[in-house]
């Protein structure tokens, strides 16, 4: 079926139960959009509602064991990947549709009829390699994957779980070629590998998808450059130019322009196509077969969303009043079943016309609920901590307080200038760049040159507050972070997503390394705040109270609890506040998510008569030499507990402070981090995984101060 045929609003396809749903979504979105909130983003999980049905590998197998044209059986395959991509992440509670289905017909016929990989095995040196630059696809590459056989179905229902595939590619999982998610690096990588081949005279080619939006990250213009340079012939970049990035239209954000003109210009050769018609990738790709002494980008113009009608492009951005609602997150349970119900008719239309029978559906089994501990220490828990234990978390967000101050703040300081990297929305700075346009910068996904251009405006003036992931732009931009402070500049830099949870999106987006990376920054300060009351303090004091640079930690989703700060609290440097009083050990925490758990900890072990003393300490790298003294000096053992690798947190700051002023004579100082690699999955699982869970706490201390 043409595009055409497949969008008339006079086509089969769009059933009327659709229509209604379009509608009602629209007014839902409005609703949302009005309130700040983003759409469809969820920390927590909730239950599935909606009963899930796989296609199972059988019918692949049917359907391209058939007799039907080539081109027919692949646009019904690519359908169907796209209803399993659909319930993968229905059943995650996130993930990314958009980008999975706007790229799907390209990455079928990579594994259909392209490549050899499936055939001489991903072990092979000689195999092609294909892998997504972007990441955000990979449920749809998951599904592909599946179908072929490669992936099998309990596997494929394990998206953004624990030992399951991971929301952003992953080598541990089967299949991926590179770790990506972090934007910017496919090219690069793809190089590396395409000159490895030629280097140890292995054969196969390198294929590398790159989104649109990404293309923003400057990292692609120096392996642009490189690659054309070193004339690196076996390797093709498909750019995903579905027009769209997170929320806004990729010409909104940061206009690409001349593709092809930017392109051949750096030496590439250049082929640009419609990306949902087979024959014109068949040409593409025959085409790069031909190019000596050049790399090859095939341009594909596709459509975000594609394959459901409310989905694409621009319906869908009607629908969400100039925002796209399906880049993140996942359906509720009307857009699921309106979706699905879409999807489903019309694969058993294409399939009656190749005279095939209808699909065969399997049910999903219903996920099974993570356990919850019975017993600590072996003795069992009551119902009060049973009750304790099931994190239901509030409608509180940090980053939405941070959002409001922002504004509140702005209408006293005309120098205030709101920075941001394609992530308005999630930083929750929408409100600001509504409220003063004129004052909100949008860099795009270019890291890097937003700071540069934060030192720019500080230095004539101005206070810069710099948005973005804390995993993006505490690493990605430390060089020029550090060079910015060289200037004395006073920046805020606003350090979202920052810490282990969530963990769905996997090791790319958890940021466990920013209080070392600021740390070793002079004058700067890194602060966390626990609770929305607290933040707004935060920001009181990074923009009236200080000349420091200001690293400010926020965690992106919902506080587990309303944490509740003693009667007249003041904000003081280095001063963190007692929550919870006990006379065994005392234990530091900041956050929403680590004190939560630190809480719970502490709850649990007073029902074993163990007092467990809960510091909120949001100086993460500032100490008051007098508080922490007074502090100490009740306990013989003291516990750290931070969402960050054990090296360059709080406990290690705080360390230098007491081996400098001799405060840990007959103590012992125990920390709790994260070891390794964070894991995916959960935030339950997660935190469970690295034994940081209230009730795994309370065991750890349990056990460390008897030692």
């Amino acid at each position: 079926m043409g595009w055409k045929d497949h969008s008339s609003k006079n086509g089969v396809y769009l059933c009327l139960s659709v229509v209604r749903y379009a509608l009602s979504v629209e007014r839902n979105i409005k609703r949302k959009i009005r309130c700040g909130r983003r759409v469809r983003r969820s920390v927590y999980k909730e239950e599935n509602m909606v009963e899930l049905k796989l296609i199972p590998v059988e019918e692949f197998k049917r359907v391209r064991n058939s007799s039907a044209d080539k081109y027919k059986k692949l646009q019904i395959i690519a359908d169907m990947c796209r209803a399993n991509t659909l319930t993968e992440v229905k059943r995650a509670g996130s993930g990314h549709l958009g980008s999975s289905f706007s790229a799907m017909d390209i990455v079928v016929w990579m594994y259909y009829e392209e490549m050899n990989t499936l055939k001489v095995g991903f072990d092979s040196p000689d195999r092609d390699i294909y892998f997504s630059s972007k990441g955000h696809d990979v449920p749809g590459l998951y599904a592909v994957l599946h179908s072929l056989g490669e992936i099998p179905d309990h596997m494929l229902m394990s998206l953004r779980r624990l030992n399951g595939l991971n929301g952003h590619p992953d080598i541990g999982n089967r299949g991926m070629e590179a770790n990506s998610g972090s934007l910017g690096m496919g090219i690069s990588k793809g190089r590396g590998m395409a000159w490895a081949k030629k280097y140890n005279n292995n054969g196969g080619h390198v294929f590398v998808m790159t989104g649109d939006g990404e293309l923003q990250e400057g990292q692609n213009y120096e392996a642009l450059h490189v690659t054309a340079h070193h004339k690196v012939d076996n390797l093709t970049v498909i750019v995903d130019d579905n027009k769209v990035q997170s929320d806004k239209p990729v010409a909104e954000i940061i206009d690409l322009r001349n593709l092809v003109e930017k392109f051949t210009a750096f030496g590439w050769h250049v082929i640009r196509i419609d990306g949902h018609d087979f024959r014109s990738i068949e040409k593409a790709l025959a085409e790069t077969k031909q190019v000596k002494g050049k790399p090859q980008i095939i341009i594909a113009d596709t459509i975000k969303g594609r394959g459901i009608s409310f989905m694409e492009h621009p319906a869908a951005l009607e629908i969400g009043k100039g925002l796209y609602p399906w880049h993140s997150g996942a359906p509720d349970d009307a857009a699921f079943e309106a979706g699905y119900s879409e999807l489903i008719q019309r694969i058993n239309a294409d399939l009656a016309a190749v005279s095939l029978d209808p699909l065969h559906l399997t049910p999903v089994e219903p996920e099974a609920k993570a356990a919850t501990p019975s017993m600590l220490e072996g003795e069992p828990l009551s119902q009060a901590a049973l009750d304790r234990l099931s994190v239901k978390p509030t409608d509180e967000f940090v980053s939405r307080a941070y959002g409001q101050a922002l504004v509140e703040l702005a209408a006293k300081r005309k120098d205030i200038v709101v920075l941001d990297a394609d992530l308005s929305s999630d930083c929750k700075v929408r409100d600001f760049e509504h409220t003063y346009p004129d004052r909100f910068i949008e860099n795009g996904i270019a890291e890097q040159d937003m700071v540069s251009m934060a030192a720019g405006l500080a230095r004539q003036g101005l206070l810069p507050v710099v948005n973005s992931f804390a995993s993006f732009l505490a690493s990605r931009a430390n060089e020029q972070i550090y060079n910015a402070a060289g200037e004395k500049s006073k920046i805020i830099y606003a350090l979202h997503y920052a810490g282990l949870i969530p963990a769905g999106p996997g090791k790319s987006h958890q940021s466990l390394r920013d209080i070392s990376l600021f740390s070793a920054l002079p004058n700067c300060t890194i602060l966390q705040p626990c609770n929305a009351e607290e933040t707004r303090m935060a920001m009181d004091f990074a923009v009236n109270k200080t000349d420091d640079v200001i690293a400010l930690r926020l965690i992106i989703g919902p506080s587990p609890r309303r944490i509740s700060l003693p009667a007249g609290y003041e904000f003081k440097p280095g001063v963190g506040c007692q929550l919870t009083a006990g006379k065994d050990a005392v234990m530091f925490a900041y956050g929403p998510v680590m004190l939560h758990e630190a809480l719970l900890a502490s709850e649990l072990l007073a029902e074993r008569g163990f007092g467990l003393s809960i510091i909120n300490m949001p100086w993460l790298n500032r100490v008051d030499v007098k508080w922490l003294t007074e502090v100490l000096k009740p306990y013989s053992t003291i516990f750290m507990l931070e969402d960050h690798h054990p090296a360059g947190g709080l406990m290690d700051n705080i360390l230098t402070v007491c081996s400098e002023h001799g405060l840990l004579n007959g103590k012992q100082m125990i920390k709790f981090a994260v070891e390794g690699y964070p894991a995916c999955g959960t935030p339950q699982q997660a935190l469970a995984f690295h034994r940081l869970d209230g009730a795994s706490l309370a065991v750890r201390v349990l056990k460390d101060s008897d030692s």
